[in-house]
């Protein structure tokens, strides 16, 4: 019988970075979690990784599927131990979503939300523009979306229906 030897290599903070950028986000397919800014921290000792993320929101329905592969996709990558922490604080921002995760959701045809540096307050009264043709005569037709985070609206321009992903 032939042995197979397993060659267990250091994986490092940047490697498991490069590959969490692949794992995406299962309700947005086009943006990874990191891009996302859920995941927010990576330990690396020897081949075991931890990784630490913040959901959207704590009853976010695809928690356990962003669990399975962050770490499905680091087992894949070579590391004999996975583990996810889910934090609930602080909580999540949408500012988290980097720029070219913002490029990349309007580019799938849901508005990112805007910038709000932890003034929530003031995107309320900001104009939403469409993703398709970037006008910003829009009508919020309702507040919630087909999850809690994202809102319906149409454009006033184009006649198009979309998404906005809700400033948080």
């Amino acid at each position: 019988m032939l042995g197979r030897q397993v060659t267990m290599m250091t994986l490092t903070e940047e490697m498991v970075w490069e590959a969490l950028q692949e794992v995406k986000d299962p309700e947005i397919p086009v943006i990874s979690l990191v891009e996302m800014g859920i995941v927010r921290e990576v330990v690396c000792t020897g081949e075991a990784i931890k990784v630490k993320m913040i959901p959207t929101f704590s009853g976010c329905p695809a928690l356990v599927e962003m669990e399975r592969l962050i770490e499905e996709r680091l087992l894949a990558l070579g590391a004999a131990a996975v583990e996810v922490e889910v934090l609930l604080k602080p909580a999540w921002s949408s500012d988290w979503i980097t720029d070219e995760g913002r490029a990349k959701l309007k580019a799938f045809g849901l508005q990112p939300p805007h910038k709000h540096g932890g003034n929530i307050v003031q995107t309320f009264f900001e104009p939403v523009t469409c993703p398709r043709c970037d006008s910003p005569q829009t009508t919020l037709k309702n507040s919630f979306g087909s999850t809690l985070c994202r809102s319906i609206w149409v454009c006033d321009n184009c006649l198009e229906p979309f998404e906005q992903f809700k400033a948080l």
